[in-house]
């Protein structure tokens, strides 16, 4: 009999534990630990920030779904790894914490056979002084914070009806965050219901953010079909932010937030400011705050964690120039390094390298995206690594028949404005490889003819389709299987 622990119970965790407990059924056992009580379509959250869709329908009840499952859910947060054990567990075992029924703070031993850590990532507000909903901006990144946003931009709404012209300002609110698309899209969406609402006169709409052009993204831009044509993210970025009637500040590392003003500096060393009235900016990303401990009780976490808290796993983290890092620095299997029967999976791996070319200012602020690893390459990722325990587990072999390098994967993003099945457009990119692989791909970095960039309705009828699908997938209806990640 083996047991298996996912740690999060987000799109690469939860894919994970809805494989592991199809297909180890007998005699074995399948443990989820999330904090979290509800599983939430993340992408949907951009609905929710600009009131289309309630938080209901973007989340659902995690335990009638685990026990549907038959597996074991455990509402708890993971405090800590003990990879060898200790003096009472020969096992591995993770420290887990929760509030019991008499509101106490009770620790948990959980031991295991296969670990799988999907803890996503810290919302790292406090990185950036003022930063967040419980300070001066806006977040869409967890449906309550989405919801929390609607609020606000109602407000902001409301000034413009009594004829008060308001500043919206959109984009990453550190200088080393990822997530422009879902920081991207919201400003589109906002714009929609803007023009909607025909306040345009009203309002001024601000995209800032870390990309050296437009269209970084995060991945180092990239080329795309479009209508015959090869052009650079760069123009199919600018390009709709114009027709949407949005100005942009690019290169530009937020450090402050007070009431009203953004304080960033740009890559050429500059100090500046901007005003707004809304803001909604994308936090940097951090590993959820695990340590690890070895069987003597040491702390191993800087052998186990990168130093933003992320797990190793099979990538190579050798420090080396950035016209040297190559598509195979990246991993194939995200198993840990240390230890071979622990795996990390979605945004819990920490990356060997960026995408983007690495920039700093001349103050030596480091101003650049880092990788994105949300949606399609989360879930991808979480299944290859259930798939690849449960091979072991009914073989009793070691090997790795499945493999995810992001390198080899290609995805789709579809950034959609407005909501119905006749109103609101999308624009649709896909790339293959996610990584660029300039020794397979030497004149675009991947492959062009998968590379594609459409504006239109169909894209968003796609996104609108996509979202009532994964949420059937995620509840494990019948034949969820058979929806791709």
């Amino acid at each position: 009999m083996a047991k298996v622990v996912v740690l999060g119970a987000g799109i690469s965790g939860h894919t994970s534990v809805s494989y592991l407990s199809k297909y180890l059924k007998k005699g074995h056992e399948v443990v989820m630990v999330s904090p979290n009580s509800n599983f939430q379509w993340v992408p949907s959250n951009i609905w929710v920030g600009v009131g289309l869709m309630t938080p209901d329908q973007v989340k659902f009840k995690l335990a009638p779904v685990y026990k549907k499952m038959g597996v074991d859910y455990k509402q708890a947060l993971a405090m800590a790894i003990h990879p060898e054990g200790d003096a009472e567990n020969e096992k591995g075992f993770v420290v887990i914490k929760y509030v019991s029924e008499d509101n106490k703070d009770v620790e948990e031993k959980v031991t295991y056979d296969y670990l799988v850590n999907a803890t996503g990532p810290k919302l790292n507000f406090e990185a950036t002084e003022g930063l967040g909903p419980k300070k001066f901006t806006q977040s869409v990144c967890t449906y309550d914070h989405a919801a929390h946003a609607w609020s606000n931009l109602q407000a902001a709404f409301d000034k413009m009806e009594k004829g008060e012209r308001q500043t919206f300002l959109v984009g990453t609110g550190h200088p080393m965050a990822t997530c422009q698309g879902a920081a991207f899209e919201y400003i589109l969406n906002i714009a929609f219901e803007i023009n909607k609402r025909k306040l345009n006169h009203l309002a001024d709409l601000w995209w800032i953010t870390n990309e050296y052009e437009l269209g970084d993204f995060g991945m180092g831009g990239a080329y795309v079909k479009q209508n015959g044509y090869i052009t650079p993210t760069k123009i199919f970025t600018e390009s709709i932010l114009k027709e949407y009637g949005v100005r942009w500040i690019k290169q530009a590392g937020v450090s402050k937030v007070e009431k009203g003003v953004v304080h960033y500096e740009t890559l050429d060393g500059e100090l500046s400011t901007k005003e707004f009235d809304f803001a909604m900016l994308i936090p940097g990303f951090a590993g959820a705050g695990m340590k690890a401990f070895d069987k003597q009780g040491n702390d191993i976490s800087t052998t186990v964690f990168a130093g933003n808290g992320m797990m190793k796993v099979d990538a190579d983290y050798n420090a080396k120039p950035y016209e040297e890092w190559s598509a195979k620095d990246w991993p194939l299997i995200y198993q840990s390094t240390g230890y071979k029967n622990i795996y990390a999976a979605g945004i819990a791996f920490a990356p060997p390298h960026s995408m983007s070319k690495p920039m700093q200012s001349p103050n030596g602020t480091k101003i650049f995206p880092t990788p994105p690893r949300t949606g399609m390459p989360s879930g991808v990722i979480g299944k290859i690594v259930a798939q690849n325990i449960i091979h072991q587990i009914k073989t009793g072999k070691t090997d790795h028949p499945h493999e995810a390098s992001m390198a080899k994967m290609g995805a789709a993003c579809i950034v959609s404005a407005g909501y119905g099945i006749r109103k609101g457009q999308a624009a649709v990119m896909t790339v293959n490889p996610i990584v660029q692989d300039w020794e397979k791909y030497p004149k675009w970095g991947r492959n062009i003819n998968d590379t594609v960039g459409v504006v239109g309705t169909a894209g968003h009828w796609m996104k609108l389709f996509m979202h009532y699908m994964f949420i059937y997938k995620a509840k494990a209806k019948p034949f969820w299987w058979l929806i791709p990640e």
